[in-house]
């Protein structure tokens, strides 16, 4: 049975833990607080930015700025599952578009095989899913923080404030993200050398054993275990992506 690496407790976001769990990395946690990490990733422009936006009266935003109400709530809604079922329906479409054995001719299941184990092709989806994800959540968190800002005093401030944060952050995010493909790899490939070596590993144990061995895991099966953890992988991610709308949309529920 192909299982992940142990790994000590870690707490958490969920996509660290599953990080963790599925590599090879041993990530230590951070003894830093928050405002030590943000205090090595502002710049100074950024600094004096965010020290401006809070020590000074905020700007005074025109009226007639659309208000927040529920069709908000059910759009802030439609855009996470439309993520979630994009991170679902591709990989299950790879993996439905693989021929069954016994209904497809050897050359074509050979071919087909050996372009799913190529890591390439993942790691162009994942990037994909990506930009999907990082556009999207975009373009709904600057809708909502013009709503925040619309309600002035100190909701523009919060306004003023997330979008510098926003600003500030987004290289970090895009470079710490974007490492995911590479660490997943290592996961695919550990998987892939288990599944070589399981038919060797199942002779070695059935000579001398009196009683039958365990049937052998289907061809292929490494490949659906890796989709699993990656669509898990993925939908971690959009949570942690969507952190910052979920803040905007609470501030906007209060009245």
């Amino acid at each position: 049975m192909l299982q992940a690496p142990q790994r000590t407790g870690l707490s958490g976001p969920t996509l660290i833990r599953l990080l963790t769990r599925l590599t090879d990395v041993d990530v230590p946690e951070s003894r830093q607080s928050l405002s030590d990490h943000l205090s090595q990733w502002l710049g100074w422009t950024d600094a004096i930015a965010l020290s401006a936006a809070l020590n000074t009266s905020p700007p005074v935003i025109a009226p007639g700025a659309r208000m927040f109400s529920s069709a908000e709530e059910r759009e802030c809604e439609r855009v996470r599952t439309t993520l979630a079922d994009a991170i679902a329906s591709d990989t299950a479409a790879t993996a439905a578009r693989r021929p069954v054995p016994g209904q497809a001719p050897a050359k074509k299941l050979a071919a087909l095989a050996e372009a799913e184990a190529d890591y390439a092709n993942f790691r162009q989806r994942y990037l994909s899913l990506q930009h999907t994800m990082e556009t999207s959540v975009g373009n709904l968190r600057s809708r909502l923080r013009g709503m925040v800002a619309a309600r002035n005093g100190e909701w523009t401030r919060l306004a003023v404030v997330d979008a510098i944060m926003d600003r500030a952050l987004l290289p970090r995010e895009r470079a710490l993200l974007g490492a995911i493909p590479k660490l997943l790899q290592a996961h695919f490939d550990r998987l892939r050398l288990a599944e070589a070596a399981a038919p060797a590993e199942a002779q070695a144990g059935t000579e001398g054993a009196e009683t039958p061995a365990e049937a052998p895991a289907a061809p292929g099966a490494w490949l659906d275990t890796f989709r699993k953890d990656m669509r898990s992988v993925l939908l971690a991610e959009l949570d942690v992506r969507l952190q910052p709308v979920e803040g905007l949309l609470a501030a906007l529920r209060t009245r």
